[in-house]
């Protein structure tokens, strides 16, 4: 792991989760951005689309946590809008099987992720502003920011994630194959 780690800070090869088939987990589904990122809003749901899984996160509008929230990859997201154009998304019930970024820094089930989505410069980017606190895992909160560049317009493209994948970097992890079908 600390040969792809010293890749990664070189700029090199960064880990991605999803190269390995696993969910990018949060933060690391924005934080881990090599991929178009698509919203659809509706009217008691925004749906966050990663087009290179694709990934769906789903975050409920102005509801609040459940009482005892289902632990998962991407845990439980209710968000709000704070005035007018910035979307505010909480995230708690998070498993630990996955990572916070590129370097598999580690987390507990204690995570807890706000996430505010802020379009700019008339709407050629989007700025996403994290705190992320997890008393199990990090000694104090911490920040991070991530900028999306509006480049293209027009309709997800179709990523499919086969097995068997001969372009898969076996680095990461390798794909689980049966000696004989069980079917």
């Amino acid at each position: 792991m600390r040969e792809q780690n010293e890749l990664a800070a070189a700029g090199k090869r960064a880990f991605e989760a999803r190269a390995s088939r696993r969910p990018g987990g949060v933060p690391g589904f924005v934080v881990v951005a090599v991929n178009p990122l698509y919203f659809v809003q509706g009217k008691d749901e925004v749906l966050l689309i990663n087009e290179g899984g694709p990934e769906v996160r789903r975050v409920f509008l102005n509801v609040p946590h459940s009482a005892q929230p289902n632990i998962s990859p991407y845990g439980e997201s209710v968000g709000h809008y704070e005035g007018g154009d910035t979307l505010v998304v909480d995230t708690i019930g998070l498993s630990d099987d996955t990572y916070v970024d590129n370097y598999r820094t580690p987390h507990t089930t204690a995570i807890h992720v706000v996430e505010r989505f802020q379009l700019t410069e008339g709407g050629k980017t989007l700025q996403v502003a994290i705190r992320v606190e997890d008393p199990g895992a990090f000694t104090t909160a911490w920040s991070a920011r991530q900028t999306y560049h509006r480049t293209r317009t027009g309709a997800m493209e179709e990523m499919i994630c086969a097995e068997n994948n001969i372009a898969f970097d076996a680095s990461v992890s390798e794909i689980p194959k049966a000696d004989k079908p069980d079917f």
